[in-house]
């Protein structure tokens, strides 16, 4: 008896992104990353072809991080007193589509850098690598309203991704993304609904569609995974059903996420308690699921931390295309 594969048709897909800017489009940049473009749900290729790979972000900070466990300090406490040679290790060493420079030394709860600081360390990223950047602000949304409009016309014309728009404070990253031609990430606090109106919002700004990339804040594995799961997961039908306000491509923080866990933190003695066996493998192996969830919900960026991690899903992201 023979079986013929069942074949679901949608009436629209994900709009497409490019990152990144050359010479010849007025950057800098010596790659471009285009995400988007699925016309069916993730890694369905009997149905559509994934046209863009999903790409992995590898987040840098601005300054040397405090108490992070040993496993990273191992991989980064060479370089993580600067960005640019921290960069430049995670793309020449570990293979970074992009780098996510996180600006949190402007954060006015610690170091409380100026405008015109953390610029240059956004200066400083551009000039050691050539891929895209996603420039993150601090959290603080009046500190990010100071420096993100420095910071974006440092790397005008670059084609950056700028973060992050939310629906109390969208108007300065618009402005920004407008007045440099970058991309805008779009944040909202896992509600399908607010993620629709930070959109419309934005477009309302005059933002294109095509210059949007969503993200709704997520957990890691065991804290709040299955949500954020399904809340891609609507995201993503809803694009393919037609609805333009979320029809953008989707960015996940996982290193961020999955570093906070208990179970990636707690060192070789204190996971014995619990049979968890030593924190280096359980702690990559942690962050390396998170992300591998994610791209079956849709995601098309994952920003990660631990290069051990970025190796395990660039793996699973060959096999998953092939």
């Amino acid at each position: 008896m023979s079986f013929e594969m069942p074949v679901e048709t949608w009436p629209a897909a994900v709009s497409t992104v490019t990152l990144g800017a050359t010479a010849e489009q007025g950057g800098t940049r010596t790659s471009t990353v285009t995400v988007g473009g699925e016309a069916t749900l993730p890694f369905l290729n009997f149905e559509q072809e994934t046209p863009n790979r999903p790409v992995i972000a590898m987040e840098v900070f601005d300054e040397q991080p405090s108490e992070w466990p040993a496993p990273l300090e191992a991989a980064y406490s060479d370089v993580w007193g600067d960005p640019a040679q921290w960069a430049q290790k995670c793309v020449e060493e570990y293979g970074a589509d992009l780098i996510c420079l996180r600006l949190a030394s402007a954060d006015p709860e610690a170091t409380n850098a100026s405008p015109d600081e953390v610029a240059d360390h956004v200066r400083a990223v551009l000039e050691a690598v050539g891929v895209p950047l996603i420039i993150w602000g601090c959290g603080d949304y009046d500190k990010d309203n100071e420096i993100m409009p420095v910071c974006s016309q440092a790397a005008a014309g670059e084609r950056c991704l700028l973060g992050s728009a939310v629906e109390d404070n969208y108007k300065t990253i618009s402005a920004c993304a407008l007045a440099d031609k970058h991309v805008i990430i779009n944040e909202a606090p896992l509600d399908i609904n607010i993620q629709k109106q930070v959109t419309i919002l934005v477009t309302d700004m005059g933002v294109d569609p095509s210059d949007i990339i969503l993200y709704q804040t997520t957990g890691a594995l065991g804290y709040g995974v299955e949500y954020a799961f399904s809340i891609m997961e609507r995201t993503r039908l809803a694009a393919l059903g037609g609805d333009a306000m979320l029809g953008m491509p989707m960015l996940a923080v996982v290193g961020a996420e999955a570093w906070r866990s208990k179970e990636a933190r707690l060192s070789d003695e204190a996971g014995a308690e619990f049979g968890w066996g030593p924190q280096e493998p359980r702690s990559i192996l942690w962050e390396a699921a998170t992300a591998t969830i994610f791209l079956h919900g849709g995601c098309d960026i994952l920003t990660m931390w631990h290069p051990e991690a970025v190796a395990l899903v660039r793996r699973t992201i060959d096999e998953l295309m092939a």
